[in-house]
């Protein structure tokens, strides 16, 4: 079998997975240290239940978060994965979403005008772009002024420790597992050089082995655009 084409059911199957994760009940998930919330759940009903006008997600999946925005938004996802579409636009009119674009798309080099948006999404996918500071300018290039930026992300544990020895050693190999993903990530240290007017996160930890240590919060784009 050619690569190209194992390629192309690894991502078929990695869809299917996904869609298959939707159903998931993140009300279950319990975060630790969490100063303001108890569950994912909850957490992601804080961070996206509140949000208008146009909003940007990247790397979506199959549509995990789409139950937690409101039902009047203009959705826009951009997902590289082409068979993640399908099940995105079903769960987009499952969850009664009617305003949606799809496109395919990384981080990197976002489809999307200037000033153009709102609010911009990413849960767990800083973790596996290739270039993060290049990421965060296209997102600061297309939020309108002073939108802004959710994260929910997992990053690296403290030095020193030993889940950060843990993840500074698996990390060649669990890249190739794992879509890209870099477990030690200081991702925090990107986003507050990145040059957005503020940056506030809280941390909390989650009980799965090597991705334990979390931030989620928001990033404002500055009011005036030179």
């Amino acid at each position: 079998m050619q690569i190209s084409n194992l390629s192309q059911i690894q991502k078929r199957l990695f869809a299917w997975g996904m869609a298959k994760a939707n159903g998931a009940d993140h009300s279950k998930i319990t975060l630790i240290n969490s100063p303001n919330f108890s569950t994912l759940a909850e957490l992601k009903q804080g961070l996206l239940g509140g949000l208008k006008g146009r909003v940007l997600e990247i790397g979506p999946g199959a549509g995990a978060n789409l139950s937690y925005y409101p039902k009047d938004i203009e959705w826009v996802g951009i997902e590289p994965n082409p068979f993640m579409h399908q099940y995105l636009e079903q769960e987009a009119d499952d969850r009664g979403i009617k305003h949606i674009e799809l496109y395919r798309g990384t981080a990197e080099q976002l489809p999307v005008k200037d000033n153009s948006i709102d609010s911009v999404v990413s849960t767990h996918v800083l973790c596996s772009v290739n270039n993060l500071d290049r990421s965060l300018q296209e997102i600061q290039r297309i939020l309108k002024p002073g939108g802004s930026f959710i994260f929910l992300e997992h990053v690296a544990a403290d030095c020193c420790t030993w889940t950060r020895r843990i993840q500074d050693s698996i990390e060649p190999v669990w890249k190739v597992m794992f879509d890209n993903c870099h477990p030690n990530r200081t991702t925090w240290t990107a986003l507050e050089t990145a040059g957005f007017d503020s940056v506030n996160y809280q941390q909390f930890s989650l009980s799965f082995p090597v991705v334990s240590p979390h931030i989620a919060g928001v990033a404002k784009k500055k009011l005036t655009v030179r």
